[in-house]
């Protein structure tokens, strides 16, 4: 009785395959957004349309972080 051979295949299973992203490629999309956000906003009007003073301070020290 003849022995069958094994034929290995050069594609990778499909159900092994795992991405992993850095975390760099989740931080960047964030920041940007959260940057875009922050320049449509405004210094004056993101401090008006918080209801918290202190969220409207952080928000003018990010702008200010990011003018320099």
């Amino acid at each position: 009785m003849p022995a069958r051979t094994h034929t290995s295949s050069t594609r990778p299973d499909a159900a092994g395959i795992e991405v992993r992203l850095p975390w760099w490629a989740v931080a960047l999309p964030a920041v940007a957004f959260g940057a875009l956000l922050l320049l449509m906003a405004g210094p004056g009007q993101a401090q008006a349309a918080a209801g918290d003073p202190a969220v409207g301070r952080l928000l003018e020290r990010i702008m200010e972080l990011l003018t320099r």
